[in-house]
């Protein structure tokens, strides 16, 4: 009998899923939150002090950390069933939303606009957005610096439709990126700031003053609804995080580049350019990503409107 690929999706999300994912919790030893992190943010940051593990043990949890390359794949995996919680940039979450992915905003961080950026080689003869008409972009795809590509196009008086867009991860952009198979790459830090380091990429346009570059903590609809506990501590030990890294970047670069396996130069240029305070979503958080999904859904790269509001923890991050 053939299996088509939905059915398989939905096979392998119930193999995977546990007690907490159903909604429900059985032995003190099935209480484990799954969380899905970057190479960028505070949960990367987190995951290296190792702070987070001591505080679960105060409500019989444990942690299971998966790395993904991007916020879309990590989305994903929350939409399978085998992640309980993660943070993305903007974009992902309206995607996995447009996709019926059973997600949930439940934080974010201010904005950090100069913390993604359209990159093109030291030697490129590109000067300005502009005159990226006609040229190859790479960028992964349903990310925020999706997002990013659009604005600066629209403000230098292009469309979307202007560029060939190249979808790539990372490691993929950046390998196109340095063979010069690519014009140029929209990328966020440490991704960003490794390439200004390491092959002296040019900054052609970052975020600032056309997109805000929020950072989003999400869960899943079972965490939310039935784990507030768990939400508490870690939204507790990301503010800790914060404040600790905010305080003293440096230091906080010399501590974790051994933990985390970025460069200590790559690791403060990066945490320089991100922003910190984690807080609940309000009114103008929510508006700046509905405009952010409505624009989507009118470039037909979503499959359908999608409400913001309906995806949002209420009360206190």
């Amino acid at each position: 009998m053939k299996i088509t690929r939905r059915a398989f999706t939905a096979v392998v999300a119930g193999a995977i899923a546990t007690p907490l994912t159903q909604g429900r919790l059985a032995h003190a030893a099935d209480k484990v939150v799954r969380i899905g992190y970057q190479k960028y943010g505070t949960l990367v940051l987190l995951k290296g002090k190792g702070t987070l593990e001591k505080k679960l043990e105060s409500i019989d949890y444990k942690v299971e950390w998966t790395e993904f390359p991007g916020g879309p794949q990590l989305l994903e995996a929350l939409n399978a069933g085998s992640v309980d919680f993660g943070s993305t940039g903007e974009t992902p979450p309206i995607f996995a939303q447009a996709a019926n992915a059973p997600l949930v905003y439940i934080a974010h961080e201010p904005p950090a606009p100069r913390g993604e950026a359209i990159l093109v080689p030291k030697d490129s003869p590109i000067k300005s957005v502009a005159e990226l008409k006609g040229k190859k972009v790479a960028f992964n795809k349903g990310s925020n610096v999706h997002y990013l590509l659009v604005k600066a196009l629209e403000e230098a008086g292009l469309t979307y439709e202007d560029v060939e867009p190249s979808f790539l991860a990372p490691a993929d952009g950046r390998a196109a990126f340095e063979k010069g198979a690519v014009d140029a790459w929209v990328i966020w830090d440490p991704f960003q700031a490794a390439a200004e380091v390491a092959v002296e990429a040019r900054e052609l346009r970052n975020g600032e003053g056309i997109v805000p570059n929020h950072q989003f903590y999400l869960g899943t609809r079972a965490l939310v609804d039935g784990h507030a506990d768990v939400i508490d501590v870690l939204i507790d030990a990301i503010s800790e995080i914060d404040e600790w890294t905010k305080s003293d970047t440096a230091a906080a670069a010399a501590k974790l580049s051994p933990t985390v396996g970025i460069p200590e130069p790559v690791l403060v240029k990066a945490l320089e350019r991100q922003s910190y305070g984690v807080k609940s979503l309000d009114d103008t958080v929510v508006a700046q990503q509905q405009s952010i999904a409505d624009t989507f859904f009118k470039l037909k790269l979503i499959p359908k409107e999608v409400t913001i509001a309906d995806v949002v923890r209420k009360g206190k991050a």
